[in-house]
């Protein structure tokens, strides 16, 4: 059996090059991500060099959530490759120890680093995505963002008849409107009225606008304030317009159970939530998958394709998940199906790969 000196030294060994793998990649995103901002913003007249630095910095963990999955996979490649390099494996082998035993160091760490992704960096990516888009908004005061068409429509019935709301963006988890239109029609279908405003906040039985222009005909009134009746919840609102990324992985159980105790579906949240309890898994797998690849690198003369291989099926792993998850987040499978269904093909797929090379 392996002692517990020598599974501490594999486990710092990963955590290590976990650590630096992850905060260069941190750091790299970091400066990808003021580069865009400030190509896109720079021309504003609220621009400036503080704000750009505070909203990517802001943005940065939202997106290394979504390099969480190959972080552990390139970590757990060099950690083995360097083991390796070293002979140190080879040494643990002719010590009897199996590959086994000295994965499951490793595996713990994969498991940790995911545990510690969604416990700690999804609720402060979350809050600072957040942030980022109330700041980006502020800066671009009433400047639309170029091709931020990915806010849907609402269609709402009242006494005042049929309204069809949008907006250009949203805050406050889809509750507050930015640049928001409402078309308001008559019982024959003919329009109305459209109402324009530059912020529309969902209160209870309404909807609050400010800085508003009403169209009525070839008429257009300029008006601070106003209110629209709304027979909207707030919890339907936010299912169908929050992004499910931008709320913390602790708030997700009480938005599924609320949304659908007004008989809304929620898949979005369910499979934010489902792919976020599977995600410590997900690394496990792609340890494994690393493992397949990298184990034997000096002793049996691997060369670089192999290791390609290695990052080529971890690619392809993420890949399905995401167009699986897209299955659940549609309602086509269900979000706790389409979440661990990836993981568990990839745990098979490197169990038996390990089974047959190690075991025969």
């Amino acid at each position: 059996m392996m002692g517990f000196t020598l599974g501490r030294y594999f486990l710092s060994r990963y955590l290590s090059i976990t650590f630096w793998m992850f905060l260069g990649i941190f750091a790299l995103v970091f400066i990808v991500t003021f580069t865009e901002f400030s190509s896109r913003t720079s021309g504003l007249a609220n621009y400036n060099v503080q704000d750009a630095l505070t909203v990517s910095i802001l943005r940065v963990p939202m997106i290394m959530l979504q390099t969480v999955p190959f972080v552990g996979l390139f970590s757990a490649m060099g950690t083995l490759v360097s083991l390796n390099r070293k002979y140190e494996l080879v040494v643990a082998r002719a010590a009897g120890i199996s590959a086994w035993q000295f994965l499951l160091p490793i595996c713990l760490g994969a498991l940790l680093f995911g545990i510690a992704s969604v416990g700690i960096l999804n609720p402060i990516a979350a809050s600072g995505f957040a942030r980022a888009e109330a700041i980006e908004v502020e800066l671009r005061s009433g400047v639309a963002s170029p091709g931020n068409n990915v806010i849907p429509w609402i269609r709402q019935t009242t006494s005042e008849g049929d309204t069809i709301v949008g907006a250009q963006a949203t805050l406050d988890e889809g509750l507050t409107l930015v640049n928001a239109s409402f078309f308001q029609f008559a019982d024959n279908g003919d329009l109305t009225r459209r109402i324009d405003a530059e912020r529309a906040y969902l209160r209870d039985g309404y909807w609050e606008l400010q800085g508003i222009r009403q169209q009525r005909g070839a008429t257009e009134i300029v008006e601070n304030g106003f209110q629209i009746k709304t027979n909207l919840r707030p919890e339907f609102v936010q299912e169908r317009l929050a992004q499910p990324e931008t709320i913390p992985f602790y708030e997700l159980p009480g938005k599924i159970e609320i949304a659908r105790s007004f008989g809304l579906q929620a898949n979005a949240f369910a499979m934010q939530f489902h792919s976020l309890v599977a995600q410590p898994m997900l690394l496990v797998a792609m340890t494994l998958i690393a493992a397949t690849v990298s184990m034997r690198f000096v002793r049996m003369g691997q060369s670089a394709v192999m290791i390609l291989g290695g990052i080529v099926a971890g690619f392809l792993l993420y890949v399905i998940s995401v167009l699986v998850q897209a299955f659940g987040t549609a309602g086509f499978v269900p979000p706790a199906i389409a979440a661990w269904v990836p993981v568990a093909i990839a745990m098979f797929f490197g169990v038996t790969f390990l089974l047959h090379k190690e075991d025969g």
